[in-house]
């Protein structure tokens, strides 16, 4: 085994490399940028964006494109959409200020240089580094992703098995049917229909609309720090595990039952073991696998990409509305960290399942198997 996990961390070294050249190959040919950004806020005289270059005033931009001879030089020779008229000083400030005054080549040399240590650098447009951002918004993922696995799996498994051990009765088919209506109803519209239940929308005003915690957190005590915690996480978590028992209830109630019908079941049951003895000491283990298999999309998806709506509409600044901005505004030092640390993140939760896989049935041996 141990063999079998240091060949598949190497192989998380190509894979990683991979995705990051993949997509650092797409950021060159895409649309726009954050030199275009900059030049737009500069065409509209945005004081803001003209004070980011050199530590320049507006002012000094705001004559900087009168020479008719640059304009036209400009006009020609600039490479980026909405430049004409300005100087092209100008556009090489805006380039070294983001590192495009360096080869492509040297730019990813650079970056996966930095990215070995964790050194993201610092953001574009929020004058941050972007470790900080990450760490900031950090909390508000992991306790959306941690809480929403942690109900979905253990609601979702023993309703699958019950609904295995009871399949046809009514018991299965009124549940069925409540786990296809949550499934179809889109996370975001229960999440708006919560709001105007319990949050101030029409009707109760039960719980909070914005942050993680409470302003007065840190004057709680530790019993009230809880209880805020989890009055803050309620409605957002409902929202996001209320479609999310469907997948795993159903996948679980199908392999139990392919298990169930298979010839070990009955010759466990004709030597006399209890129903409770075949289920979680012989069925459990075969049936779990595929839905182990499941786990690492779940979890990065929980985490990270399902919870962007919910983020947005429960005011919860988190990573996946930050991922979604940085996407927008061509932030790309917080795109790529976050496509790395997500990828790495992936890699790694996919090895734990992988091991998982031998806890529950000790059978399986990755050790003569190809990687």
């Amino acid at each position: 085994m141990g063999a079998y996990i240091i060949r598949r961390l190497l192989l998380m070294i190509p894979t990683i490399f991979g995705i990051l050249l993949v997509s650092f190959v797409i950021v060159q040919f895409a649309p726009g940028g954050p030199v275009e950004r900059t030049i737009a806020l500069l065409e509209g005289t945005n004081v803001e964006a003209t004070s980011r270059i050199g530590g320049t005033q507006g002012g000094d931009f705001a004559g900087s494109n009168t020479n008719p001879n640059a304009a036209a030089d400009a006009s020609i020779n600039s490479k980026y959409r909405g430049a004409q008229g300005l100087d092209p000083e100008i556009i090489k400030k805006l380039e070294k200020m983001y590192g495009f005054d360096k080869p492509a080549h040297e730019r990813f040399y650079l970056l996966l240089k930095n990215y070995l240590v964790f050194d993201f650098g610092e953001s574009f447009f929020r004058s941050t580094r972007v470790i900080d951002l990450i760490k900031e918004k950090m909390p508000v993922s992991i306790s959306l992703g941690f809480w929403m696995l942690i109900i979905s799996y253990s609601i979702s498994i023993p309703l699958g098995i019950r609904k295995a051990v009871n399949d046809g009765s009514r018991f299965d088919i009124w549940t069925s049917g409540v786990i296809i209506v949550g499934y179809a109803i889109p996370g975001f519209l229960f999440a708006v229909l919560l709001i105007v239940l319990f949050a101030g929308g029409s009707y109760w005003d039960w719980f909070p609309l914005r942050n993680l915690v409470s302003e007065n957190f840190d004057q709680l005590s530790w019993p009230e720090k809880i209880i805020d915690y989890f009055w803050h996480l309620t409605l957002p978590i409902i929202s996001m595990a209320v479609g999310a028992f469907a997948t795993t209830s159903l996948l679980t109630k199908n392999s139990f039952l392919d298990e169930i019908k298979k010839q070990y079941v009955m010759t466990a049951r004709a030597k006399g073991l209890t129903e409770r003895d075949v289920l979680y000491r012989h069925v459990f283990r075969n049936a779990m696998l595929i839905v182990i298999a499941g786990f690492p999309g779940a979890f990065v998806g929980a985490f990270f990409a399902g919870s962007l709506l919910i983020e947005t509409i429960f005011n919860l600044d988190g990573l996946g509305l930050l991922s979604f901005k940085s996407i927008i505004d061509r932030d790309y030092p917080v795109v790529f960290a976050n496509l790395y640390i997500f990828s790495l993140i992936g890699l790694v939760v996919s090895l734990i399942s992988d091991l998982t896989y031998t806890w529950i049935d000790p059978r399986i041996d990755f050790e003569t198997r190809d990687v």
